[in-house]
């Protein structure tokens, strides 16, 4: 399980696949589909840190 308690409220999708051990290209895939949870700011696409960790942890 990785420390997601240093890491901001939001993180960018590239963080988010390395904490997750997948490709940067799977981890945009993967909100395409939803599958990740995301907010989207402006341009700016940033997986929630939370929910992150709770969607990991139900695994």
């Amino acid at each position: 399980m990785k420390d997601f308690d240093g890491l901001p409220v939001l993180i960018s999708v590239p963080r988010a696949a390395q904490l997750l051990g997948i490709s940067r290209a799977s981890a945009y895939r993967y909100v395409e589909l939803g599958l990740l949870p995301v907010k989207r700011f402006g341009g700016r696409i940033y997986v929630v840190r939370d929910r992150l960790r709770s969607m990991i942890e139900s695994a």
